[in-house]
C-alpha cells in the first residue's frame, strides 16, 4: 500500500514524474462540469482544492456554485464534496484563496453575476459582476456566508471584474494582495489588477493596475521584497509582465514574457524558495500543460517539464507543507474539461 511517507521519500529521492489524481470528475456529485481549479495548501498542512460546479453545462454563466474537497495525507486521497457558496441560480466562482500567517484566517475572494447573463452581455452593460469574501476559521472544514466587497475593491463604473483565479498571497510586511482584472465601460480590452488588506482581512482596498490588454493575473513576492503580475493576454499569445517595488500600489517594467506562450488562458504563479514555479497550456491551443521553474525572478524560465500532453486548461500551483509541489488542473483526453486533477511532484523533478 502507498504511504504519504513512502511516497515523498520516492519524489525526494528519485525526481520520478508527477503522479496524478482525478478530484473532480465531470457528471460526479450532481454537476455536470467542474472548472476552475484553485489550490491551497494551508499552515496545518491540510490541501484545500476548490473549483466551480457547473450544474447545468460547461458554460461560465449559469447555475455555478464553490465547491471544495480536501486532503489530509498530501493529496493522495480526498475528502468528499462540500458546497462553501451557492447564489441559486446565479454564478459564484473564481476563487482566490489565502492563508493569514498571523490570525490563522482563510479568506476567499469571489466573484459572482446573474446566472441568465453571458460575458458579453456584461461587457455590454445589461449587468455587472460582484466581489464577495468567504472566510474560513477551522483549517477549510467550514466558511462563512460570503459577505458583499465589491464597494471597496471594484470602480461602480466597471461592467466585467473578476477575482484570480487561482490564488492571493500575503507578503513578508503582512498585506495581503489578490490579483484581479477588470473592463471599464465601453470596452472588452480588460485590465489586471490588485487589491489588498493591511489589516488581516477587516478592510480591502484597490492597489495599481496594468495597461488594457492584460487579464487574469497571478501575483508573486520576490525575495527582494518586489512583486510579480503575470497576466493573460489579448495582445497575441505571450503572457504580458508586470513589476511592483511598492507593495502592488504601483507597476512598471510592463511587456511580454517571450518564452511564455499561451493560448489565452489563466495561469498559475507561485514562489517556492528563491524560485518562481509556473504552469499553462504551453501552446497556441489548450493543450501540454508545463510547469516551469526560474530562479532569477522570472526573467528566464530555463526549466520546463510537461505534465499532461492533451486537452488541459486553468491550474493552480501550491507548494506542499514538505517541499514538494501540487498542481490542481483541468485535464482530459478529448476535451480539457474532463477532470480537475492533483498531480503531485518535487522541484527536482521540474529542473532536472
Amino acid at each position: 500500500m502507498l504511504t504519504r511517507r513512502s511516497l515523498l521519500l520516492s519524489l525526494a529521492a528519485t525526481g520520478e514524474a508527477p503522479r496524478n489524481t482525478v478530484v473532480f470528475r465531470a457528471g460526479d456529485d450532481g454537476y455536470h462540469t467542474f472548472r476552475i481549479p484553485a489550490l491551497l495548501t494551508t499552515r496545518n498542512g491540510t490541501l484545500l482544492a476548490f473549483c466551480e460546479g457547473r450544474r447545468d453545462s460547461t458554460s461560465d454563466t449559469g447555475n455555478i456554485d464553490l465547491v471544495l474537497k480536501r486532503s489530509r495525507d498530501g493529496g493522495i486521497t480526498w475528502s468528499p464534496l462540500q458546497l462553501v457558496a451557492d447564489h441559486g441560480p446565479d454564478t459564484i466562482g473564481n476563487p482566490c484563496p489565502v492563508q493569514d500567517r498571523k490570525t490563522g484566517s482563510i479568506w476567499l475572494p469571489l466573484t459572482s453575476n446573474p446566472g441568465h447573463i453571458t460575458q458579453k452581455q456584461i461587457l455590454e452593460g445589461a449587468a455587472i459582476r460582484r466581489m464577495w469574501l468567504s472566510r474560513s476559521a477551522d483549517d477549510g472544514a467550514t466558511w462563512e456566508k460570503p459577505v458583499e466587497i465589491s464597494g471597496s475593491v471594484r470602480d461602480p463604473s466597471w461592467t466585467w471584474c473578476a477575482t484570480g483565479p487561482g490564488n492571493a498571497i500575503q507578503l513578508k510586511s503582512g498585506r495581503i494582495v489578490v490579483p484581479c482584472d477588470y473592463a471599464p465601460p465601453g470596452t472588452w480590452r480588460e485590465h489586471s489588477y490588485v487589491f489588498y488588506s493591511d489589516d488581516h482581512g477587516r478592510t480591502w482596498e484597490r492597489g495599481g493596475e496594468l495597461p488594457e490588454g492584460t487579464g487574469e493575473s497571478q501575483v508573486a513576492e520576490l525575495p527582494d521584497g518586489s512583486l510579480v503580475l503575470n497576466c493573460r493576454s489579448d495582445r497575441g499569445n505571450r503572457r504580458l509582465v508586470g513589476r511592483s517595488k511598492d507593495g502592488g500600489m504601483t507597476w512598471g517594467e510592463f511587456g511580454p514574457d517571450e518564452t511564455l506562450i499561451e493560448p489565452g488562458c489563466q495561469a498559475s504563479l507561485i514562489r517556492h524558495g528563491e524560485r518562481l514555479l509556473f504552469s499553462n497550456p504551453a501552446a497556441e491551443q489548450r493543450v501540454r500543460m508545463t510547469v516551469r521553474a526560474s530562479s532569477d525572478g522570472g526573467r528566464t524560465w530555463p526549466h520546463a517539464k510537461l505534465l499532461h500532453e492533451g486537452p488541459c486548461a486553468y491550474s493552480s500551483l501550491a507548494v506542499l507543507g514538505d517541499g514538494t509541489v501540487g498542481c490542481l488542473y483541468e485535464r482530459g483526453e478529448s476535451r480539457p474539461y474532463e477532470t480537475i486533477t492533483f498531480a503531485h511532484f518535487s522541484t527536482g523533478w521540474v529542473t532536472s
